[in-house]
């Protein structure tokens, strides 16, 4: 009787959790997207460490992340996506879409009867009490943000997952990869053929914070598969993101190494050419002496989206002239 009443609570436990679309995982921290778990499981967890389970695709979704959206673009579900951010630049078709902001009424977002709402990390962090009202409305919400590119992969799949893009998914990854291998090659052409060593970058992130990327970066993955170098190796990740502190003094410190200047642009860094050559202290930096800095979009070295591929083409072009 007793072995008879414990095999059936433990069926019951099992069925339960087997069925639970949507929970807290155990520690309740951040650990990075399993693709195995989504290929044999359809689950797998978010940013913010909940474990997901997808019981059939979601076919309203808002996205409050331009990558996000972006990324859905990419694997064809224009007519799934029902709501994006105001600041939407990429592709054209994002921009006719209805516009959500965090800071909007909950029942705003209810009025519009989204099953998935995709946001990342930072918004989570900033508006708690949205999140906690759409979830108790019943909406799922879900936090994504890879951080390198490995986690972008398992980030594209978690995507196809949950939408019912598996195969569009792997093909993203298998077409990216593919692509990254043959910039590797002709990289390695040009320095064979020229018999010239590779140049070195100081990548700037954020000018005014004299902040840079940090090793495992995305866009630090964008210019060594260019072919540069980069000279802010012992840069640390602040915050848990890939970006990290760096300082005038470090950055001066290997000015006579430093062949090119590279700084992104945009929402994060408003800088202009000028602006860095003007920087106090700078003139004497190798690549501002020699008219090497370049600026280049931020759309295109920081975000986890298929066009990473253009922000290495750009580099390789601005460092070999390729």
């Amino acid at each position: 009787m007793i072995k008879t009443l414990i095999l059936s609570i433990l069926l019951f436990y099992s069925s339960f959790m087997w069925n639970l679309s949507y929970c807290f995982g155990q520690d309740g921290k951040t650990e990075a997207y399993k693709p195995s778990n989504i290929e044999h499981n359809n689950s797998f967890k978010d940013a913010n460490g909940r474990a997901i389970t997808i019981q059939k695709p979601f076919t309203k979704i808002i996205s409050l992340y331009g990558a996000h959206t972006e990324n859905l673009f990419y694997l064809g579900l224009n007519n799934e996506i029902i709501g994006v951010t105001k600041n939407e630049s990429f592709p054209e078709e994002a921009k006719k879409k209805p516009v959500f902001s965090v800071q909007d009424d909950p029942e705003k977002f209810l009025g519009s009867d989204p099953d998935l709402v995709l946001i990342r990390p930072m918004i989570e962090r900033g508006y708690p009490e949205l999140i906690k009202r759409l979830q108790k409305s019943g909406i799922t919400v879900i936090s994504l943000q890879p951080n390198t590119v490995d986690e972008m992969y398992d980030y594209w799949l978690a995507l196809g997952t949950l939408t019912g893009k598996e195969i569009e998914a792997k093909k993203m990854v298998q077409d990216f990869k593919e692509r990254v291998v043959n910039y590797k090659s002709m990289v390695d052409k040009i320095f064979v053929q020229t018999n010239i060593k590779p140049k070195k970058v100081y990548f700037e992130a954020i000018h005014s914070k004299m902040k840079t990327f940090t090793p495992g970066s995305m866009a630090l993955f964008a210019l060594e598969t260019a072919g540069g170098v980069n000279v802010a190796t012992d840069a640390i990740a602040s915050r848990g993101t890939n970006i990290g502190n760096y300082g005038k003094e470090k950055i001066l410190s290997h000015s006579s190494e430093i062949d090119v200047f590279i700084a992104q642009n945009g929402v994060m860094n408003q800088v202009s050419v000028d602006i860095i050559k003007n920087e106090p202290g700078f003139g004497i930096i190798k690549a501002v002496q020699n008219n090497q800095i370049y600026i280049i979009d931020e759309m295109i070295v920081s975000r986890p989206c298929f066009r990473l591929l253009d922000g290495i083409n750009e580099i390789r072009k601005i460092l070999y002239n390729e």
